[in-house]
């Protein structure tokens, strides 16, 4: 073959260097989504819930439940959680960061312009003048250097990198969910500790008339009332009166988390939140997915599959270190010893370079990291299945609390009505004097407690609902800054 010796050589490299770089390849695995379990419908299925293909977005859950105070809290949440704002805070680092790492698939700029003056001494030039001694030069010059991605490294850190971005969104669509779930959660609570401290109170009211009724008995000397009867029913009325406190000093807790979750100081909702208000009134059936449109929709599976994405493109990052590494650079620039001279002809310098990193030639050493990355990517792979298995469970669990604590609340109704009945009619036949004292209050005290019970009932199948809904919700992307919905 006849090669002109005469040919440009800097274009002789850019030529190479480009046909080189046309034909590159990435090394490494390509990703691949990991099978689902093979799961059509859920074990635990029953009429109180109906499943039903995913809508398109997040659905709000919490307005289902018909609570404009419900509402506006988790509102305030997903705008001003901290723990909301760190997760966007961290996604939108590691957005930044990828938009920094796809600029390695450009070339680098760079630019420079220096003036200089320099002496030499007398002895360096003998019997020059001392301003003849001045040596003055200017020059000035622009280059750039590229790596030429043979190999992919350059390509497979930035997927790493954009799989690692859209993990962060999907972390962030967590903590949504975690937040408003947890929001959710003690906001019934509270509602719940409520309606137990209005029935205590009541009870205990109750409870001190018939002990004001004895009192006066026993004084009255009529022998309707012994000391006996009145320490038996100041025993339950102090008994009662011992369970307020705590469920006083749960509801403080619990308002000075609702606080907290909102963004706020532990009692900027003491006042707000004071007020009791019944449980929302849930729907009779709770819509749900199909567990592969379950298993899409949770951000958390998400993250965990984009988290083996980034660690499957690494390992193409380190296989690539098994090769040379091709740079190539450039420069053109102008140089001469007087300012005016600068832009003239024959006054320019240019130089351009094709270099080669020998680090490839350190085989053991890289084969030591890929071993590592495929460690990390197993890692990952183990995460993201457990993940999927977590996702499952977690609905499982749901749907068995919701259907049995639905079965207990129906009995405890049924209860409560009855012993407040039972209670009724036992103080009546009190004071018609046709039972003793101690029927009387044994009635009393199954009210208290089936009334507290069925109030308790009320909560966890509330709470059940809630968890339910929060094992299928995705997060509300649009709570947040636009750039944070997951479109990296």
């Amino acid at each position: 073959m006849y090669v002109n010796s005469k040919a440009n050589p800097s274009r002789r490299v850019l030529t190479v260097s480009l046909a080189a770089l046309l034909s590159a390849c990435s090394v490494g695995p390509d990703f691949e989504r990991p099978a689902l379990p093979a799961v059509s419908r859920y074990a635990r299925l029953d009429a109180t819930v109906r499943q039903e293909p995913a809508p398109d977005a997040g659905p709000a859950f919490w307005r289902g439940f018909n609570d404009p105070e419900l509402t506006k809290l988790v509102e305030l949440a997903l705008r001003h959680n901290h723990d909301v704002q760190l997760a966007l805070a961290n996604y939108q680092q590691a957005n930044a960061m990828l938009g920094s790492a796809k600029f390695d698939l450009l070339p680098t700029l760079t630019a420079s312009s220096q003036a200089s003056n320099e002496r030499s001494s007398a002895s360096q030039q003998p019997g020059v003048a001392a301003a003849d001694r001045d040596y003055h030069q200017y020059q000035g010059s622009v280059g750039f250097s590229w790596e030429l991605d043979l190999f992919g490294r350059v390509r497979r850190s930035v997927e790493a990198q954009r799989a690692d971005t859209r993990a962060s969104a999907d972390d962030m669509a967590a903590m949504q969910v975690a937040v408003v779930g947890e929001l959710a959660q003690t906001y019934f609570q509270l509602r719940g500790w409520q309606e137990q401290l209005g029935i205590a109170r009541d009870n205990a009211a109750n409870q001190a008339q018939t002990l004001s009724l004895l009192q006066l008995q026993l004084r009255q000397g009529a022998g309707m009332a012994s000391a006996f009867d009145v320490d038996r029913s100041r025993a339950q009325l102090e008994t009662t009166r011992a369970s307020i406190p705590p469920l006083e000093a749960k509801i403080a807790l619990a308002t000075h988390r609702i606080g907290v979750l909102t963004g706020n100081v532990p009692e900027s909702l003491i006042s707000e939140l004071a007020a009791p208000a019944a449980l929302a009134q849930l729907p009779a059936n709770v819509p749900m997915q199909a567990p592969g449109e379950l298993l899409r929709r949770r951000p958390d599976v998400a993250a965990a599959e984009h988290r083996l994405a980034a660690s499957t493109a690494r390992i193409g990052v380190v296989t690539a270190d098994l090769f040379p590494r091709f740079t190539l650079g450039g420069l053109i620039g102008t140089q001469a010893l007087d300012a005016g001279s600068l832009f003239a002809r024959d006054s320019e310098t240019r130089s351009l370079i094709l270099g080669v990193d020998g680090s490839f030639l350190n085989v053991g050493r890289v084969r030591a990291r890929i071993a590592t990355s495929n460690a990390q990517a197993a890692g990952e792979l183990a995460s993201y299945q457990k993940a999927v298995l977590t996702a499952l469970e977690e609905t499982e669990n749901a749907l068995v609390q919701v259907s049995r604590s639905e079965q207990q609340r129906q009995h405890l109704e049924q209860a409560a009505a009855a012993s407040v009945r039972a209670a009724e009619a036992a103080k009546v036949r009190f004071d018609q004097g046709a039972i003793d004292l101690l029927a009387l209050l044994d009635a009393e005290n199954v009210r208290l407690q089936s009334q507290d019970a069925l109030a308790q009932s009320r909560v966890g199948y509330t709470l059940a609902v809630v968890s339910l809904y929060r094992a299928m919700a995705g997060g509300w992307p649009e709570y947040v800054a636009d750039e944070a919905s997951n479109k990296t």
